[in-house]
């Protein structure tokens, strides 16, 4: 492929919304190159990591693999990618992950093929594609841009951009290709399990003209979703003054069994209806929402602020509570703080004592701004639905 073909391949790639994590060891390292060195990367190129030696891929995966450089390790690295970029993006962008591993020609001669994998997953498609090089064939450098050119063709499929060059591969060298595709049950089904950490469901008409990756998130179980919620979360907006609200539930519950799939697309449908974001995941603590969605904002009642700060929830230990506290502070987030009847007694922020390390990390919402005495638990009673 000519160099201006390849640039305008890529600059086609960069005008597209996907954004894309990308991990890939031993080969088509020129890709990045590629990409970084035409305008407009950062619109596309979230992270891109080379783990290159033995210990930087285990460390990756999380394990030894049975083979470092097999379609099984790609698709593991796509997974990955695609989880990490889920927590880099902007809200409601779509999002890619790319896993490339390769054994290419090097300066001994080897035993096995000179072969590469690459994978992509994107919300609701994997692909997966493996290569056998002939050998002898090519010089290192020469391996090293087929498989570049490979996994940019790749790439641009997935974000949707068409790509005609024609491959530099012989007519022996045939990829063996697999796509699999996902409706919203599988996703879903994928969430519970925890193969994937979040799902979004972008229903939000409104413009928000900040470019930030903020999020202004007000958690719950939202059964049902009220009018105090939505007040809630747009005072709580209103505070922060830029960032992208929305709602988030955790399909997965700290003492109860997960949501089914039809629950979840039930409480759904009652954000898209309102047209209002609504985020799923499978974090039912606030410390691991914070790793999750690092840098929000925490919109939660006074009720919630209670449990966050009571040592009984985290074993009874008051360094442990401070220090997972900490944790959340550390990774940018904030809480901000409505007022709730709690045992009978309204109470906002100022009514607990915030140990004082962690105070400037809880903000407090005017009880002349927003209160609202009305709970999904009254309203499941109300209807005789508890």
């Amino acid at each position: 492929m000519t160099d201006g073909r390849l640039r305008a391949l890529v600059e086609a790639v960069h005008a597209s919304p996907t954004q894309t994590v990308l991990y890939l060891s031993g080969g088509a390292s020129q890709t990045l190159g590629w990409m970084m060195s035409v305008p407009g990367a950062s619109n596309t190129v979230l992270e891109a990591v080379v783990p290159y030696s033995r210990m930087s891929m285990i460390q990756l995966l999380g394990k030894v693999p049975i083979q470092f450089s097999s379609r099984q390790t790609a698709e593991e690295m796509a997974l990955l990618a695609y989880n990490r970029a889920l927590k880099l993006s902007k809200p409601g962008s779509p999002v890619l992950g790319v896993g490339f591993t390769g054994s290419l020609a090097t300066t001994r001669p080897k035993l096995g093929d000179h072969r590469f994998h690459l994978s992509t997953r994107t919300s609701d498609r994997l692909w997966v594609s493996s290569v056998t090089l002939s050998k002898g064939l090519r010089t290192r450098e020469e391996e090293e841009r087929v498989s570049s050119h490979v996994l940019l063709k790749a790439i641009a499929y997935a974000c949707k951009v068409p790509a005609t060059f024609v491959s530099e591969l012989t007519e022996s060298e045939v990829p063996d290709e697999c796509e699999k595709h996902f409706d919203e049950d599988q996703e879903l089904e994928q969430l519970i399990s925890g193969n994937i950490c979040f799902k979004i469901y972008p229903f939000s008409s409104e413009m928000h003209i900040s470019n930030t990756e903020r999020k202004i998130i007000l958690s719950g179980s939202f059964n049902p979703l009220h009018e105090g919620h939505l007040k809630l979360l747009e005072v709580a907006t209103s505070i922060c003054g830029e960032g992208y609200p929305c709602f988030e539930i955790s399909a997965v519950n700290a003492d109860k069994p997960p949501l089914t799939i039809l629950q979840i697309k039930d409480r759904v449908k009652q954000f898209e209806k309102v047209g209002k974001t609504v985020v799923i995941s499978n974090q039912p603590y606030f410390y691991k929402k914070a790793e999750l969605f690092p840098g929000s904002a925490f919109v939660i009642g006074a009720d919630t602020t209670a449990r966050l700060i009571n040592p009984k929830y985290y074993g009874g230990n008051y360094r442990t509570m401070v220090e997972t506290l900490n944790g959340c502070k550390r990774t940018g987030c904030v809480f901000l703080v409505g007022g709730r009847n709690v045992n009978g007694v309204f109470k906002v922020l100022e009514d607990f004592d915030i140990p004082e390390e962690l105070r400037d990390m809880f903000i407090p919402i005017p009880e002349e701004t927003f209160r609202m005495d009305i709970s999904s638990t009254e309203i499941r009673k109300s209807h005789g639905n508890m």
